[in-house]
């Protein structure tokens, strides 16, 4: 979620002075005092609004224990009519980890699935991995065309011993939204599972998503998980076996960001029916749905929100009664960035990818034809997630002007900027409050008091490069330049010592 303003100016009475220097003096206090006003309400809004999230994630969290009981995931899998999943994973230079990924993904207990790997041109060894791991041997396809496609497909291969539980397809380049298409046109099943190649699942994950379509077939057409952060934790067999933090302070804080905002935000979204944003690396949908609406757009870096945004103006547009969901517990593993560069290159990614979403949707906003979506959710994420960087550094600008114009009351400047940095404190640690709570997932004190102690450290450089970024996120989506994903160094799920590999970060 976005930075709390990094400065509150308050302003002292005007200095003395004649003439013109007087009146310009006092024409800038006045801009100051001004923005320092909308300031101090951007900062109590926003933080507001993220408490408010939270009671309601809150609310979930509560009954989550009482319905544990009575889950009825057992029923879901014993089920004969429970839908079958194609488990679709994009995958560009994944060999750190796509061996033990795609032997975890066969691994998952649901009735009947087949994972779907698309080498999206990868130029290290991806592929002789996965052929050594599952002797493939190359068939031949057919490719439905329900979908557009812009890359070639090269290849596709099974396992030699005729399972049909794994396809494994290899083209040109084209981009993860373009693979992810293929990867739906070659889906056999109704649902169907995008999971980034470089993620765990738990192995119940794919019952607790599905279960919304189950409880509710006629309506439910998207059901997300919540994305986690796999670094420092202990895997074995391609399961997360033990929860630990990450050593880096860096991801520690990442940690932090995702409980809050993956976790709590999009479950008070959920509670509201406003949901938009389905992360890339774990969502579930509809497979008719999705040719419905066209698949993934290869011309937006956000392409994962920006097909729920098509969702719901498509739905909404025709009038139909509709869900999408998200689900609290089931968790898909991934590596966070730990290195500065790799997480400037993803939240510009990020940033830039929620520009072209309101820009491509902007007739939704405030549009009471898209009912939630379009009065409350596109407002709420233009106002307290596009806008907040540029009004962070706005206000990082403000402190030297004010000083050197003499505008400034210091001592009341600090007790605001105190209020607003205990405020930002309180929201993160009622989110941890709320996380250990319902499921608990750290079994040591340490653990806890590391990520209280990150989710202070959070406020001190971390929002403010967060804010560089995001703004030149957005000054490249309105200089419309080229979309680069850039390089990132992943260091695998096992052992230390493993070889490393790049990918789109």
């Amino acid at each position: 979620m976005s930075a709390v303003p990094d400065a509150l100016i308050a302003l002292s009475a005007p200095p003395g002075g004649s003439g013109v220097v007087e009146g310009v003096a006092a024409g800038v206090r006045w801009v100051l005092a001004l923005i320092s006003a909308i300031l101090l309400v951007y900062s109590v809004a926003i933080n507001t609004s993220y408490l408010i999230l939270i009671f309601l994630a809150t609310w979930d969290a509560v009954h989550f224990h009482r319905r544990m009981a009575f889950s009825g995931q057992e029923d879901v899998y014993a089920n004969p009519l429970t839908p079958a999943i194609s488990v679709i994973m994009a995958a560009y230079n994944e060999e750190a980890g796509i061996a033990e990924s795609v032997r975890a993904m066969l691994s998952m207990r649901y009735p009947t699935f087949e994972v779907v790997v698309v080498d999206d041109g990868s130029t290290d060894g991806t592929f002789e991995r996965l052929r050594a791991e599952h002797d493939l041997i190359e068939v031949p396809r057919v490719i439905p065309d329900d979908l557009p496609m812009r890359g070639t497909v090269l290849s596709t291969h099974v396992p030699a011993d005729g399972s049909p539980s794994l396809l494994v397809v290899r083209k040109t380049n084209s981009g993860r939204a373009d693979a992810n298409n293929v990867g739906i046109n070659l889906a056999q099943h109704p649902l169907v599972c995008i999971v980034d190649a470089d993620s765990l699942l738990d192995s119940s994950a794919l019952l607790s998503v599905a279960k919304p379509f189950a409880d509710d077939p006629l309506r439910v057409v998207a059901t997300g998980g919540v994305v986690r952060i796999a670094n420092g934790c202990e895997v074995i067999g391609g399961r997360v076996t033990k929860v630990n933090m990450p050593r880096s302070w860096l991801v520690r804080i990442q940690v932090v960001e995702y409980l809050r905002a993956f976790l709590l935000g999009r479950t008070g979204w959920s509670r509201l029916g406003g949901l938009l944003v389905i992360s890339g690396a774990f969502g579930l949908f509809r497979r008719d749905v999705l040719i419905e609406v066209g698949g993934f757009d290869p011309d937006t870096i956000g392409e994962d929100a920006e097909m729920v945004a098509r969702f719901h103006r498509h739905l909404r547009e025709q009038r139909r009664d509709y869900r999408i969901v998200f689900v609290s517990e089931p968790v898909s593993w991934t590596e966070a960035p730990s290195s500065l560069a790799v997480l400037a290159r993803q939240r510009r990614r990020w940033s830039r990818g929620l520009a072209e979403l309101a820009w491509r949707h902007r007739d939704m906003i405030g549009n009471p034809r898209y009912g939630r979506i379009g009065l409350l959710t596109l407002p709420y994420y233009v106002l307290f997630e596009l806008f907040a960087p540029v009004v962070n550094l706005g206000g990082l600008v403000l402190v030297p002007v004010a000083l050197l114009v003499d505008a400034i009351d210091i001592p009341f400047a600090l007790a605001l900027l105190l209020a607003s940095f205990g405020y930002a404190v309180l929201v993160g640690f009622v989110a941890l409050a709320v996380e250990e709570y319902a499921f608990r997932r750290y079994s040591r004190w340490r653990d806890l008091g590391v990520a209280v102690l990150a989710s202070v450290a959070e406020n001190f450089g971390y929002r403010q490069f967060n804010a560089w970024w995001g703004l030149q996120g957005i000054f490249a989506a309105l200089r419309r330049t080229k979309q680069v994903w850039g390089v990132m160094t992943r260091e695998g799920f096992s052992t230390p010592g493993k070889p490393t590999g790049g990918k789109r970060g």
